[in-house]
């Protein structure tokens, strides 16, 4: 995708944000929820949005994800990435938010939030930056002032990063990084 395609004021948003915040299934995920026959929860991960939360991570840009879904996977796969930031079982994504703006002494203008369904809602209301994967809810790509190309679970989430990564500036040294083979 062609970051000097996006319209301006998406690469401002994305020039302020220091806390990126994503939600799990739909966005991270495929949204399928998969189980197991003795009733074990299956998830998959793209291999690429990985790579992304790390380089975000690496370029001074925090990660948190905010879900309402508890899970054991999901716990392993961002303590892998190094995410610190995971908050589970949140029925109410707006109230952790807030607390995490607390914890952080950060502004919502500072922050965006990657979602695909209506409880994403109240937080992407609040955002910089508010991003709906492509297959998300209609409601909630209406709300978004941004949507990925790729669907969640498929690439979305390293969109998301490589969007702020390139609106930050830090694209170039970033490919630079990787042709040293580091």
């Amino acid at each position: 995708m062609p970051y000097t395609d996006i319209p301006t004021d998406i690469r401002e948003r994305a020039a302020r944000v220091k806390l990126a915040v994503f939600d799990v299934d739909g966005v991270l995920t495929d949204g399928h929820l998969w189980y197991s026959e003795d009733g074990h929860e299956l998830k998959a991960f793209h291999v690429h949005d990985g790579l992304g939360l790390k380089r975000l991570l690496a370029n001074g840009v925090e990660v948190a994800i905010i879900t309402a879904r508890i899970s054991h996977l999901v716990a392993q796969r961002m303590a892998d990435l190094g995410v610190a930031h995971v908050y589970q079982g949140q029925e109410d994504k707006r109230a952790c938010f807030e607390q995490l703006l607390n914890a952080l002494q950060l502004q919502p203008s500072q922050c965006s939030y990657t979602g695909d369904d209506l409880p994403d809602l109240g937080v992407m209301s609040q955002v910089g930056l508010a991003i709906a994967v492509a297959n998300a809810h209609p409601w909630v790509s209406d709300k978004a002032h941004w949507c990925t190309h790729r669907p969640g679970g498929s690439g979305a989430v390293r969109e998301v990063c490589d969007l702020l990564i390139h609106a930050q500036g830090k694209a170039d040294a970033e490919l630079a990084l990787h042709l040293a083979g580091h």
